[in-house]
């Protein structure tokens, strides 16, 4: 169990289609003990209870861009740990602009910025609240789930897109300070196209992923495929890995076009 002794938290996690939901119960499975967080909305709306029952984790409710309850967050997991933790997931990503079926060009921008603040400025929160509550063990490693669409131009991605680079951005910049100071690891995981609840809300999502599936040499890889690799990322064996947006696709990201697709 590569994970063994190891402690950490997850957010995200709705329902079993989750990636978030996989990859906690992938920790728990190599060993860890977990937290498991999500707003208080998603757990109304979610099965986060049943996972939290399985995994035999604590569930402590925060909003990812509230410093507030990032801070109660953390406190409440340390107190739970008994002391600092090795690992953060921050699967936590959405656009009103998305959901409303607003087109890139006629973008609302206050809900610009609200996907912003949701999906890449509270990575930057909760990065700073894990620093400064020097909440982490040294060589320590704090993920966060991407998109091609951060480097590409996805159509339909709309102001995700943005928010993926804006938060790839977070990564290389925060990683450069928490490295240097104790050691702690912070990456991207560029995930191919998944069919969790949040995907399936993106408009041609289904096309996007055959797409994707017949263009990968390897094909799509699912939410289980993730959590096998989020848990690599936080063992030991991956020490040296940070700063890095990491393609977990198939091979998509390398590829032009197949002879299927021709």
């Amino acid at each position: 169990m590569i994970l063994k002794g190891k402690k950490g938290i997850i957010f995200g996690a709705l329902n079993e289609k989750s990636i978030a939901w996989k990859a906690a119960q992938a920790a728990v499975r190599e060993g860890a003990q977990i937290v498991l967080t999500n707003t208080a909305m998603a757990l109304r709306f979610g099965t986060i209870d049943a996972l939290a029952k399985e995994c035999e984790a604590p569930v402590i409710v925060a909003d990812a861009t509230s410093v507030a309850d990032l801070e109660a967050l953390v406190d409440g997991a340390m107190e739970h740990f008994g002391g600092k933790f090795d690992f953060v997931l921050h699967s936590v990503g959405m656009s009103p602009n998305i959901r409303k079926n607003i087109p890139y060009e006629k973008i609302n921008y206050d809900f610009m910025s609200k996907t912003f603040d949701i999906s890449a400025i509270s990575f930057h929160k909760l990065l700073r609240v894990l620093y400064e509550k020097d909440a982490l063990n040294a060589e320590g490693s704090v993920l966060a789930l991407t998109y091609i669409a951060a480097d590409r131009a996805v159509s339909g991605y709309s102001d995700m897109a943005d928010a993926k680079a804006l938060l790839q951005s977070v990564t290389r910049n925060f990683g450069t300070i928490y490295g240097r100071y104790n050691g702690v690891r912070v990456n991207t995981i560029s995930q191919s196209p998944t069919m969790t609840s949040a995907g399936e809300g993106i408009a041609g999502m289904d096309k996007m992923f055959e797409y994707a599936d017949k263009l990968s040499p390897l094909g799509n890889a699912d939410a289980e495929d993730c959590a096998d690799y989020i848990v690599t990322l936080f063992s030991d064996y991956t020490r040296k890995v940070t700063m890095q947006n990491l393609y977990h696709d198939g091979g998509f990201s390398s590829m032009v076009c197949t002879p299927e697709i021709l």
